[in-house]
């Protein structure tokens, strides 16, 4: 870990949204949750929560799978751990 990562990772869970969406993910592993699953518990539009998805993967917390139609996220939390550890 690094400075950059890890400020990248501390402000991707510092917009509430994001920050449940994570929390959500990590109380689902191992077997995480399909975007639009995440979008409806959380009642935020499919587009938004792609947004705050994407900014979640670039900082590296969660990872995206495709099962058929659906991408299905999961927390990644070695990564996490590495972050809170820095």
């Amino acid at each position: 870990m690094d400075n950059k990562s890890t400020i990248l990772a501390l402000a991707a869970l510092a917009q509430p949204t994001r920050l449940d969406v994570f929390r959500m993910l990590v109380k689902r592993e191992p077997d995480g949750l399909a975007a639009g699953e995440i979008a409806k518990a959380l009642a935020v539009p499919q587009n938004t929560m792609s947004a705050h998805l994407a900014v979640l993967s670039r900082a590296g917390l969660v990872t995206a799978r495709r099962i058929s139609r659906s991408i299905v996220y999961r927390a990644d939390l070695s990564r996490f751990q590495s972050v809170m550890s820095f």
